[in-house]
């Protein structure tokens, strides 16, 4: 294991997807990278803008994450060197916290052989997060509907249908979970909760069947998305409006503030959607920057190397021809 060095790449996800609060997630093609090698004394190189403050110590997430999964194991690995790039935008509700504890669960993990099963990675990594639907979408690409007891999770993967394209809009502000969980009422009606089950339900009958037309009327949500609209201006006028300007469907991505839409892959209203959302939020003195990111169909993908052989080899000269953001 001494000379063992491992390569993994994650996928973020969307959260939610309207109605699903907590419990539906959609793999997307943005990625963060993390190598890990066992090492003589712990050491960090956090690549990009994205990792600006990040602890470069042993309270870093990734290494506390790692020893965790070293402890379940029973193994002893307490010097570690860790580099990590990411493409996902932070605090800005696409799961780029999940993407960071997946990934060092499943690389702490194929360091020391892989002893973990995938279903107890995603047991802690739903501890971990407080969710599952994120982490669920990271760990297992495509669409995940998952529920969590606080105890154990569950889950069911869907294949995303080929012809689902999805444009996100990226506001240049971040809203962090606890703010956007902050503004939650306590208590819902039964109104409220009876038309979320209905459309939650619907909505993911309508992702695993394949009628798109569906998605429309599926992705309403009166469970967060009325009382995170006052956090994001111009969130109420897009979701109301997307379906008019060429989406199949709209939601808050996760906490927000990044805003998705579900598109069908032959529409000819692409551009005219993309400016909607750029103008919609203008409007309201938001620049945002617009991503068209395809569903990810698979999980973290992972490369295993003789350190020896490859250390000379930095993991951002390893990774460019894959970074896409």
């Amino acid at each position: 294991m001494n000379n063992r060095k491992v390569i993994v790449k994650i996928p973020a996800s969307t959260a939610n997807l309207g109605p699903g609060f907590d419990s539906l997630g959609m793999a997307l093609s943005l990625y963060a990278w993390i190598e890990l090698n066992v090492s003589d004394r712990t050491e960090f190189q956090l690549h990009g803008d994205q990792m600006n403050g990040l602890p470069r110590d042993k309270t870093n997430l990734i290494y506390k994450v790692a020893q965790l999964v070293f402890k379940e194991a029973g193994v002893n690995v307490p010097e570690l060197s860790i580099s990590i790039y990411s493409e996902i935008p932070l605090t800005r509700g696409l799961g780029s916290s999940a993407s960071a504890i997946v990934g060092a669960l499943v690389a702490a993990n194929a360091l020391i052989g892989s002893p973990l099963t995938d279903d107890k990675l995603f047991q802690m990594a739903t501890e971990l997060e407080g969710h599952p639907d994120n982490v669920g979408a990271s760990l297992f690409g495509g669409i995940v509907v998952s529920a969590w007891d606080g105890e154990r999770a569950d889950y069911v993967r869907i294949e995303p249908h080929r012809k689902i394209e999805t444009l996100v809009a990226i506001p240049a502000f971040q809203l962090s979970t606890e703010k956007a969980r902050h503004v939650l009422p306590k208590q819902i009606s039964m109104a409220d909760a009876v038309f979320n089950v209905g459309r939650s339900s619907l909505l993911v009958a309508a992702l695993a069947s394949g009628q798109l037309g569906l998605i429309r009327h599926a992705m309403k949500d009166r469970l967060h998305q009325p009382y995170r609209a006052a956090l994001i201006p111009g969130m109420t006028a897009i979701l109301e409006q997307a379906v008019e300007q060429g989406a199949l469907g709209a939601a808050l991505s996760g906490a927000g503030p990044t805003i998705i839409a579900f598109v069908d892959a032959d529409s000819r209203e692409k551009t005219g959607l993309e400016q909607f959302l750029l103008r919609t939020l203008k409007q309201e003195g938001i620049h945002a920057e617009t991503l068209w990111v395809p569903p990810c169909v698979h999980g973290p993908q992972i490369t295993l190397e003789d350190s020896s052989k490859q250390s000379a080899i930095p993991l951002m000269d390893r990774i460019k021809g894959d970074v896409t953001a």
